[in-house]
């Protein structure tokens, strides 16, 4: 078999080298074709766990309470914030972005009700709603209104009244809520019970439907967020302008990588041609590599277009791996061809090429699928985005190993020898250098090696997941000033909502309901024929429903959550009743009182207070909390798991009669999910890659030898990031894998070499030198492209990025040093290959 591929890659690459390049060539172009699909995705879904059941109930409560998308606009002007010019400024700027097509409404500081400006009964409210836009309102007596409004303070205003906010709420895009909630609903019949033929058919079109008006959707609202930022450039003279909101992380986080993925590459490129230029000094030695490793990228970029595949915010940085990893088994073949030229320039074009890269096909071939197999480890991370980049890189890397193989070879044929290609062979190198420092210190090493295992594991024990949307980005940008500001004056940042039902002890009393009713009486309904027009809209059933045991509970779990150091603003029903009781000299509301307020307040102000937290249909509360992302001591696992627990033992409430649900939630539980997650990747890496390594080598003793500088490199990284208190999240989980997958590929190529050199004269000292000044540059040029390679990513303002690059250059450093050190000195104690002797024959 063996050798008849060996001859059907003769006859077609080396010998019809024009064919070839004329059918990739064809290959290119349609995979350029396909590209213009290529896209980026920072949705919900992709910062979630797979199958995540939060998510869908999250999706429900959401339907449920008609909760719209919004930004923050925050407000800090240079001077006094209720003066009549930063008043004027502040509604220029609501009248501004009201105006754009996809905002639906903005609530500003002048416009926002002012209850307690003119004192007049609770049923005559409606008529008397004062804003500061009022020509007879009392600016003192509003300004103490808002600073202590139990709605206002910390959401529209900040206690010193020197900063304020507008929230720009966003239109409902209900074709897009139809579409997700279509294709959700056959996916969970699909995890359910399976699908037919007819509807797996039916879940491909609404997949498709989806993705597609979703795309079109995130095109949109992208250029909706660059209207805003225009309307603030141009309101910018007055005051200090900021915009936040989960809309713009998640535009700005598609933003950073599209970014990320031009600018990387494009200084992985530069960085490329400046390293090889350097290297071999030789101009086809720059073109032939670059062309190889644009041609990987540009068919996978075509592919994943095709298939309509996005690229998230993990797997922004698959462009910048691919042209590493096509590079370095490029840099491989270099060396190879260089190497032969130097040693036996009398031989053909042909025969030089066959000569460099026979002997490599087996080695790559390996490394490629080990490295394959540490991507492939990513799928049981349960996290979406996760799987999808281990999927991508995995075909990634296939596409990769047959470009290096087709590629350069096919080009390769068409040049003619140059003998100035040769290389210097006797020109000593760094590689040489790292023999001869093992052959005198081979002990030395096994003891840093045996310091460097227990420093990594007590790293490992300090491991944590705690990280934060403010801490994705450097704190020179606008997206972290304005979290942050938004986060510390006006009420955090992250939303967490706890959603309960009621427990009424009138439910199962009929007789009481009727007493009650007979209480209230004629007075009722005088007072509700006061305005028939609301007497006629509110079904009579909802304004009982409003009763001061339900209000009570209500209360308590608002209280409870006020009281938390980690919580910001608060809002419920109980900010509603707070309000209503000054209107009735401090002292709570009865059952007819309550009933009043729910039909009489104002539609715009009902909308506000009462609509988003209450549903009288599923005897419902809703409590919307956010969390101060900002704040050091906050451990979010630990705060979900206290309110849990606290919502039972001191608030009162059974387990099953509340959940606690949105982003907070989901993004928690993917964070939490990261240790179990880290766990099964290096497992399923570990024994993936020792499974390789027996088929290769056919020795257990010389699998586990190859496998100790690898699994070193990756848990060292590791352990760095538990005493750098470096937490782990979405993009460092696959840091490890990654280190892996990529440090492998120096090990298969060192025992191979010392296999075939050991022949010669079976001398384990003279072998190592021999293939650390032959094999050994090759490895120490790939490690140097890969290490700086990767270190250009910390230029990027996303630090995630910036982790990503840091620590994976570390990883291959590690790796690369274990490899011309602790590889050949395990190998020169434990002699895998036999004794030493005379060579055999």
């Amino acid at each position: 078999m063996l050798i008849k591929l060996k001859s059907a890659y003769e006859s077609t690459v080396l010998e019809r080298p024009r064919t070839i390049l004329l059918l990739l060539t064809l290959l290119a172009i349609a995979a350029g074709w396909y590209s213009r699909d290529f896209e980026l995705d920072a949705s919900a879904d992709s910062l979630t766990l797979e199958q995540d059941q939060d998510v869908e109930y999250f999706r429900e409560v959401n339907r449920r309470y008609t909760t719209q998308e919004f930004l923050f606009v925050a407000v800090r002007p240079h001077g006094d914030l209720f003066s009549p010019e930063s008043l004027q400024h502040i509604a220029d700027l609501r009248d501004a972005l009201v105006s754009l097509e996809g905002v639906s409404k903005v609530t500003s500081l002048p416009d926002v009700p002012l209850l307690n400006n003119q004192q007049v009964p609770l049923t005559e409210l409606a008529d008397n709603i004062r804003t500061l836009e009022s020509a007879d309102v009392d600016l003192d007596a509003a300004k103490e209104e808002i600073r202590n409004s139990p709605i206002y303070r910390n959401l529209l205003v900040n206690p010193d009244l020197t900063t304020t906010a507008l929230q720009v709420n966003l239109v409902i895009d209900q074709r897009y809520a139809e579409l997700l909630a279509m294709r959700n609903q056959l996916r969970e019949t699909r995890n359910q019970q399976g699908l037919t033929p007819k509807q797996e058919n039916a879940l491909k079109k609404a997949s498709a439907a989806f993705r597609t008006y979703s795309s079109d959707a995130s095109g949109r609202r992208h250029q909706l967020i660059g209207q805003i930022r225009e309307v603030m450039d141009e309101h910018r003279g007055p005051a200090d302008l900021y915009l936040g909101g989960v809309p713009m992380i998640a535009d700005d986080m598609i933003t950073y990588v599209g970014n990320d993925i031009i600018t990387f590459g494009t200084g992985v490129i530069l960085f490329l041609i400046v390293s090889l230029a350097v290297m071999f000094a030789r101009l086809r030695f720059v073109l032939l590599p670059l062309v190889t490793c644009g041609y990987t990228v540009l068919v996978m970029t075509g592919l994943l277009g095709f298939l309509h595949w996005p690229v998230t915010v993990i797997s922004s940085n698959f462009v910048s791996l691919l042209l590493i990893l096509t590079m370095s088994m490029t840099m491989h073949l270099i060396v190879r061809y260089r190497q032969l030229l130097a040693r036996h320039a009398d031989l053909g074009q042909k025969a030089l090429v066959r000569e460099a890269v026979y002997p490599l096909v087996r080695p790559c071939l390996f490394a490629t699928l080990t490295t394959a197999v540490a991507f492939i480890s990513l799928l049981v991370s349960g996290i979406r985005p996760v799987i999808d980049f281990g999927l991508m890189m995995t075909i990634g890397q296939v596409v990769a190993y047959c470009s290096t193989f087709l590629v350069f070879p096919a080009i390769l044929m068409l040049l003619p020898i140059n003998l100035a290609d040769r290389d210097n062979i006797s020109r000593a190198s760094f590689s040489s250098a790292m023999g001869e420092f093992t052959v005198k210190h081979g002990r030395s090493i096994i003891v840093a090696t045996v310091l460097l295992t227990i420093f990594t594991i007590t790293g490992l024990n300090r491991l944590v997941v705690e990280n934060s949307f403010i801490n994705y980005f450097s704190d020179t940008t606008e997206i972290h000033q304005g979290m942050l500001l938004i986060d510390q004056k006006l009420g955090g940042t992250t939303p967490l909502d706890v959603v309960f039902t009621l427990q009424d002890p009138m439910a199962d009393d009929e007789s009481d309901l009727s007493d009650d009713e007979d209480l209230w009486g004629d007075e009722e309904e005088e007072l509700w024929n006061d305005d028939a027009e609301t007497a006629a809209n509110t079904d009579y059933d909802d304004r009982h429903w409003f009763t001061r045991d339900r209000m009570r509970q209500i209360r308590e779990v608002h209280d409870y959550l006020d009281g938390l150091p980690e919580t910001g603003k608060v809002l419920s029903m109980r900010t509603m009743m707070e309000l209503a009781d000054q209107f009735n000299d401090g002292e709570p509301l009865g059952d007819l009182e309550l009933a009043l307020l729910y039909t009489r307040i104002p539609k715009d102000y009902r909308q506000l207070v009462i609509d988003p937290y209450i549903s009288v249909a599923d005897n419902e509360a809703r409590v919307t909390v956010r969390i101060i992302d900002s704040d050091p001591n906050l451990k979010r696992d630990e705060l979900l798991t206290r309110i849990r627990t606290d919502l039972v033992e001191k608030v009162g409430l059974e387990p099953d009669q509340f959940r606690l649900t949105s982003m907070m939630v989901l993004y928690n539980n993917m964070l939490q999910s990261l240790f179990r997650s880290q766990v099964l990747t290096l497992g399923t890496v570990f024994a993936g890659i020792m499974v390789m390594f027996l088929l290769l080598f056919r020795s257990l003793r010389l699998a586990t030898i190859a496998m100790a500088p690898n699994l070193l490199s990756a848990c060292f990284v590791l352990g760095i990031m538990g005493w750098a208190a470096i937490p782990l999240d979405m993009m460092t989980i696959t840091i490890a894998a990654i280190s892996i997958g990529i440090a492998v590929d120096n090990t298969i190529h060192y025992v191979e070499r010392f296999g075939v050199e050991f022949v010669t004269d079976r001398d384990y000292v003279a072998t190592m030198k021999r293939c650390h000044a032959s094999i050994g540059k090759s490895m120490f040029y790939t490690s140097l492209i890969i290490i700086v390679g990767f270190s250009i990513l910390m230029l990027s303002n996303f630090i995630p990025t910036i982790y990503f690059g840091l620590l994976t250059s570390l990883a291959m450093l590690i790796a690369i040093l274990g490899a011309l050190t602790l590889l050949p000195q395990l190998i020169v104690m434990t002699r895998p290959f036999g004794p030493a002797g005379n060579p055999v024959g």
